[in-house]
Formats: structure tokens, sequence, C-alpha cells
């Protein structure tokens, strides 16, 4: 019995300093490893941030281009058709889109249903107005009819899209 108790009297602070060691370096290791976790989520975001940033300015960019008003400045040209400067206008449009559709990975996708409705806010008016005059007008018609209609709206998507744009930036950066 008295062999018992001395292994007993062995074992238990044996057992005991096993358990806190245990403990001890088990809770170094997880926070080693959320440390670790840290460092690699910061490393991420300092690389991203650029890119981001790159996406927001390019998305700008991209609303200012699909604004009617500024579209037409770029791609009237004199002696165009109603009918053609309403192919050219859909086209730009597109272009712009198709070039700037890889920047969606950069921002929410909240944000990106909002770009995409400023296109086709654009791509509407377009085609909705142009529907109204003749195809083989000067495109001096079509034109002053945009330009009629954006002035008659409040707030035009693209204006909107804009304000979404500096508010994502703002939260995310």
């Amino acid at each position: 019995m008295e062999i018992l108790l001395e292994i007993i009297k062995l074992t238990i602070p044996g057992l005991l300093t096993f358990l806190a060691a245990y403990f001890v370096l088990k809770t170094y290791m997880e926070n080693q490893q959320k440390l670790q976790h840290l460092k690699m989520q910061q490393e991420q975001q300092k690389s991203s941030l650029p890119l981001r940033l790159q996406a927001y300015e390019r998305l700008s960019l991209f609303c200012e281009r699909i604004s009617l008003p500024n579209l037409l400045l770029r791609v009237r040209k004199p002696g165009m058709s109603n009918g053609e400067l309403r192919v050219s206008l859909l086209l730009a449009v597109q272009q712009e889109y198709e070039h700037n559709i890889t920047q969606q990975v950069y921002v929410s996708s909240q944000l990106w249903e909002i770009i995409k409705l400023a296109r086709d806010e654009s791509v509407n008016a377009i085609s909705i107005i142009a529907e109204k005059a003749n195809a083989k007008s000067d495109a001096k018609e079509l034109t002053g009819m945009l330009l009629n209609y954006v002035n008659q709206q409040e707030v035009m998507a693209v204006e909107k899209a804009l304000l979404a744009i500096k508010r994502e930036a703002a939260t995310r950066l």
C-alpha cells in the first residue's frame, strides 16, 4: 500500500506539470497561429489596397465616360446620321464596359450591380430615344433629344454610381 501511495505522490505532480505545460504550449501555439494569420492578412491587404484604389478610379472614369453628355462629346462627329450616332454610342458604352469588367473582382457585388445599372440606363436611354428619331436625319436631332433627356432627369444612375464608388472607397480603405 505504501508503494502505491509513493507512486501516486510522484505521479500526480508529474501529471499536473505535464498538463500545465501542455496547456501553456497549446495556448502559445494557437496565439502564434493567430499572429501569423493576422500578418498574412495585413500583407494581403497591403498588396490589394493599390489594386482596389485603381479599381475605384477606373470605375469612376468608366461612369464619367458613359455619361451621356461626355459620351456625345467624344463620339459624335460632323455629318453623322442619327442611326450612325446610335450605333457609335452603344458601341462606345459596350467597349468601355468590356474594358473595365475585370474591376468587379476588387469591389463589392452591390457596387458592381450599381455600375451595371448605370450602364444599362445609358444603353436604354440611347436605344429608346434613338427609336423616336429618324435614323437618316442629322445626328444633331438625336444629340438634342439625349441632352434634353439628361436635363429632365433629377439624378442619373451614373451620378448614383459615382456616389456609391466614393462611399465604398471611403469605407473599405
